[in-house]
């Protein structure tokens, strides 16, 4: 029995000393929070005192006592305080109460024998009463008659911020006073409830913290979170369990003879077992949860926490299953549910079946009719309950879904006023009536997922769109070189006729036939393939401008090339190559009359191979290089251009790492300068050359 009040007195201080840490790194100066954390610091002295005592520990009965009353006597003061938050004694009972409880607790502390001193100065009166136990059983009546006071005496609306205090206060005051007063009638402690007092006196410390919580003029900013007080209930209602059973086994080893032990381990292994599977137990849990929400708190959520929780779940920080599923759980979680349906809906009001989560598959009709209940949850947002209680929008609720095996409810999914979809969830494990806070709640979940929803709908839409932009840029370009080729073709045709009979005429057409169509079937291969081309081959830039220059001297003004001694490797593709440094001479062609001038300058230094294209043509402003000519699909040709050349070249020459450099001043002629990296790792010898 001793070691059970020695470790009850020291669950008390342990308990104690975390409220006392609690209230000291919030306490902000007030005196009704430093009597607060005298009291606290007290008990905490006193459960160690009496702890030791309790182990065996010698300890003079000065210092034993001493804390018995300095404990009582600083809970009296903290009450006092509470009632009269003034400090200035009032006339009549409160003032006469006040005097006696100083005068006790004077008594009590006087290191002396007190009831020698009675039998000294009452000799008739000492052998019936005990000064020391009249004083204590004095002291926790008047604890309770505060507590009663402060009760009566706190208006109706400001009783929930107090009323845990009191019954953790009440609670310890009433068990002194029932102590003591056993004690006084038999002259002696009873040793049970003397033990007792360790676990009792710990059970006011939540509700002391939660008190503290709901009153910020005490000065003393406690959160104690949901999570804790359900962690710290469940630990301590699980010790209380094993204390029983425990309790109970000795009974059954001291009174089951010789089978006692064996029944002692069979019971106390069954206690166990039983402990692990009610902690366990989904449904426990939740009404668990259900019952502290609704008797400990004010409000049922922690909002903080909730939103945390919340944001978390959607940006998948908790787990890596899709988003879809991700939604359903976020709002299941918040009603204990345990999974549900998410249903997304289209422009036309329909809705479909987008994916479950801890749900049973369903065989939908496809034809169910969903614009009433998607109507109903646009314009009135709100939560449509499945019970026959709730028949508030029910009727607009497809059969179908109502016959889904334990339905609960549905949440509206509304983003910009905008239906995205909505959550039928599950039944809870738990029986859980809804009120505006659930609701709210639900709703503005509801709404954050939503906008989830339509930031992954958008960066579906985006991605496809990409895929399409890709594939119609290459089509551009594509449909680019093949106008190129028809013009070259076209060219032949136009001189056939003239120069048929030309052996060397028609040698020439084809050859010019030949490469047309070999570059035709690349570019529609390239299409149908719909890739990037591959830009790591070795190619020598010489010999693709020599091809660039071949391929545009059939058109005026005629280029002229200066070029370097041997090949220049780079890193490109051959016919993008040819086909972007092409586009820019027929660009400056385009620009310069037929009398002008056109030069193509190639020349290598230490890391980069430089093109220069130099016309004599009309010239660009600074304006338009700046804003239009790199631009897709702007072209100053009317209806014989696509606007695709010069960006395609400068797309192309940035993406084998070079740069493209315009100077141009109208009626002075321009210089394309397409700077290449040079190719160091190639061989010179066994670069790919441009047939």
């Amino acid at each position: 029995m001793s070691a059970l009040g020695y470790y009850g007195y020291l669950i008390a201080a342990a308990g104690y000393f975390v409220l006392l840490l609690l209230l000291l790194t919030n306490w902000r100066g007030r005196l009704l929070g430093g009597i607060l954390l005298l009291a606290c610091a007290l008990t905490v002295v006193w459960g160690v005192v009496l702890g030791m005592h309790a182990y065996g520990v010698a300890l003079p009965s000065s210092l034993f006592w001493g804390m018995e009353t300095l404990r009582s006597f600083s809970w009296l003061a903290f009450l006092a305080r509470l009632l009269n938050p003034s400090g200035v004694l009032r006339e009549g009972f409160p003032k006469v109460l006040a005097i006696v409880v100083s005068l006790f607790t004077l008594v009590l502390l006087l290191p002396i024998n007190l009831d020698q001193l009675l039998r000294q100065l009452a000799p008739s009166v000492a052998g019936n009463i005990s000064v020391r136990y009249f004083g204590y059983v004095i002291l926790a009546l008047s604890g309770l008659i505060l507590i009663e006071q402060l009760y009566r005496n706190t208006q109706e609306d400001n009783r929930w911020g107090i009323k845990y205090l009191l019954l953790g206060l009440g609670a310890m005051f009433a068990f002194d006073f029932y102590l003591y007063a056993d004690a006084l009638l038999f002259q002696r402690i009873d040793t049970g409830l003397w033990y007792a007092r360790g676990p009792i006196v710990t059970m006011a410390v939540p509700l002391i913290g939660m008190s503290v919580a709901r009153n910020p003029i005490w000065s003393i900013h406690v959160f104690v979170s949901r999570r804790m007080v359900f962690h710290t209930t469940a630990i301590f209602s699980a010790g209380i369990y094993m204390l029983l059973m425990a309790v109970a086994g000795y009974y059954i080893r001291l009174y089951g003879g010789e089978w006692g032990s064996v029944f002692q381990i069979i019971f106390f292994s069954g206690a166990v077992l039983m402990l692990i599977v009610l902690t366990s137990s989904g449904q426990v849990r939740a009404h668990a949860k259900v019952f502290l929400n609704k008797h400990f708190f004010k409000s049922r959520y922690d909002y903080r926490e909730e939103w945390l929780r919340l944001i978390a779940t959607l940006s998948g920080q908790e787990s890596n299953i899709d988003l879809f599923q991700r939604v359903i759980g976020a709002l299941a979680s918040i009603v204990d549910s345990p999974g549900g349906y998410l249903f997304l809906t289209r422009a036309s009001g329909r809705a479909e079946l987008a994916e479950r989560y801890n749900a049973p598959e369903v065989d939908l009709p496809t034809d169910i009719d969903y614009l009433p209940l998607t109507t109903l949850l646009t314009e009135k947002e709100w939560i449509v309950l499945f019970d026959e209680e709730h028949t508030q929008g029910r009727n607009a609720v497809p059969r179908p879904l109502l016959d889904i095996a334990k339905a609960w409810l549905i949440t509206p999914l509304l983003h910009d006023q905008r239906l995205t979809g909505f959550v039928l969830l599950l039944a809870p494990k738990a029986p859980m009536r809804l009120n505006w806070e659930n609701m709210d709640l639900l709703k503005t979940s509801g709404r954050q997922a939503a906008s989830y929803l339509s930031l992954y709908q958008a960066a579906e839409a985006l991605a496809e769109a990409k895929q399409f932009e890709g594939f119609n840029r290459l089509s551009a370009f594509v449909i680019h070189d093949l106008k190129n080729i028809i013009a070259q073709l076209s060219l032949v045709t136009k001189n056939a006729v003239k120069h048929k009979s030309n052996p060397a005429f028609v040698d020439d057409a084809m050859t010019t036939i030949e490469n047309a169509v070999e570059r035709m079937s690349r570019l529609l291969t390239q299409l149908n393939s719909s890739q990037a081309e591959d830009d790591s081959s070795c190619t020598d830039l010489v010999r693709a401008v020599q091809e660039s220059v071949l391929t545009q001297s059939q058109h005026q003004p005629i280029p002229a090339l200066s070029s370097a001694e041997g090949p220049i490797p780079v890193r490109a593709e051959a016919d993008r190559l040819v086909s972007v440094i092409s586009h820019v001479i027929q660009n400056a062609q385009d620009a310069t009359p037929d009398d002008g001038e056109i030069r193509i300058v190639v020349e290598p230094n230490a890391k980069e191979a430089l093109v220069h294209i130099i016309d004599t043509g009309s010239g660009m402003s600074e304006q338009f290089i700046r804003e239009y000519l790199f631009k897709p699909f702007h072209t100053t040709k009317g209806l014989t251009g696509m606007g695709i050349g010069a960006y395609e070249c400068r797309e192309f020459v940035r993406s084998i790492g070079g740069h493209v450099e315009v100077r141009s001043e109208p009626g002075q002629g321009s210089t394309f300068s397409l700077s290449i990296p040079m190719a160091y790792d190639c061989d010179r010898k066994t670069a790919k050359l441009v047939d």
